[in-house]
């Protein structure tokens, strides 16, 4: 390990402002862990990546889509008979969040 990338000043501020009470030896513990953190973070930033090509994910992934061909259609009358509440030739369903009915 290097230079000690965060001071237990800094972790007490950090906890301040997260307003978040610590003892002593929580804030001894979380300075240790936020410093090896920061030091991982530094090796990672440190890695070249120039080369590199950006993924969203580390296996290829493939989308298996059927062909968008019209087929069957139900008819509509025949749904609205079968729906609970119809109205207007709309689904009448229960509000949701608060909204007017």
């Amino acid at each position: 390990m290097g230079k000690q990338r965060i001071t237990r000043a800094e972790c007490a501020h950090v906890a301040a402002l997260a307003r978040l009470e610590l003892t002593d030896e929580e804030l001894d513990r979380f300075t240790g862990q936020l410093d090896e953190l920061l030091d991982h973070v530094a090796e990672v930033e440190a890695l070249n990546i120039d080369n590199l090509s950006p993924t969203m994910h580390p296996l290829a992934i493939f989308n298996r889509l059927r062909p968008d061909q019209p087929g069957e259609v139900l008819d509509r009358d025949e749904v609205m008979a079968q729906a609970p509440h119809p109205e207007d030739g709309q689904f009448r369903v229960p509000p949701v969040l608060g909204e007017a009915p």
